[in-house]
């Protein structure tokens, strides 16, 4: 039994508007395949059928103004409202108080503590690495989550030897922006079923892609429908790959933000939740889904703690 958490930053559960919605607006064949021909928005959830649950999670968690990346990644790591403990939605990188809830347990910790195998499976490049050396970048809530459970970020050497996946599933990124010529470029399909191998090695994996918010901030539509278009081949590779026997698949998000280009800004949007998998195991992943608060628990749940 296996879980693999795809977390998209900024993406909520928006209008069927294609003047403000990417998520509606770019065609994503694999995806909508997978939701009976329906879009990513508010009006598809709930859903189930054969392969596939899309649920509607609250992110706003009681707790005036706009979610923030720092309180939602938190919370969903923990299973603890962050953002009624603050006091307040806070981001983008974690304060003290965000920081403490973190180190006091987090998912990764627990799973290590229940004896499971975990992995993380982001490459970070040289120069994030001497960034956060010199103290001029503070790690954001996952890798905080991550690097306190004892786990190493992964480097430029395990995305080399195919033991990672960089940030815009491709390594097209560290090509063009980083300008480091010995990284094969994968085609996105390549790079989902990467994803799927990697995490058949362990029990529970993570990936973080994070460019879905920047667009997001940037108001970028042709920008995010490329990002979606990328995505959604990477999907397709994934579910090619993918035994539903074995795991489930979770696609979900902090905060909404993508899903509505009319502002820059994070919105109240609810998040989904995309569980793909066997159909009993789904449903006993999902029954007690609201908001972004039931995620982790709802992982501990398959992977109880021995005895």
């Amino acid at each position: 039994m296996r879980i693999l958490f795809l977390f998209l930053d900024g993406v909520g559960l928006g209008l069927s508007d294609p003047t403000i919605n990417p998520l509606f607006a770019t065609p994503m064949p694999y995806l909508q395949q997978l939701l009976g021909g329906q879009r990513l928005v508010a009006e598809a959830a709930p859903l189930h059928n054969q392969r596939a649950s899309l649920l509607s999670l609250d992110a706003t968690l009681g707790v005036a103004g706009t979610p923030q990346s720092a309180t939602g990644q938190a919370t969903l790591l923990t299973g603890q409202n962050v953002p009624a403990i603050s006091g307040h939605h806070y981001g983008p990188k974690p304060d003290p108080e965000v920081t403490e809830v973190l180190l006091n347990g987090n998912l990764f910790h627990t799973l290590i503590k229940n004896g499971k195998k975990v992995g993380f499976l982001n490459a970070y490049p040289p120069r994030y690495f001497e960034t956060i050396d010199s103290g001029r970048r503070m790690y954001s809530a996952i890798p905080l989550a991550v690097t306190s459970s004892g786990i190493r970020l992964k480097t430029v050497e395990d995305l080399r030897a195919g033991r990672a996946i960089s940030a815009d599933f491709t390594g097209g990124g560290w090509l063009e922006n980083l300008g480091m010529q010995d990284i094969a470029v994968l085609e996105p399909s390549q790079a989902g079923k990467r994803l799927a191998k990697l995490a058949t090695e362990v029990d529970f994996s993570l990936f973080e892609y994070w460019l879905s918010d920047y667009a997001g901030h940037r108001q970028a539509f042709s920008e995010a429908q490329a990002l979606l278009e990328t995505f959604d081949q990477v999907l397709g590779g994934l579910l090619e790959t993918w035994d539903d026997r074995e795991g489930l698949i979770l696609i979900s998000s902090d905060h909404g933000n993508l899903e509505d280009l009319s502002t820059r800004h994070h919105t109240l949007n609810p998040v989904p939740a995309l569980i793909i998998g066997a159909d009993g195991l789904r449903r006993a992943f999902s029954t007690n889904l609201k908001s972004i608060v039931d995620i982790s628990p709802a992982i501990l749940q398959i992977f109880p703690a021995p005895g």
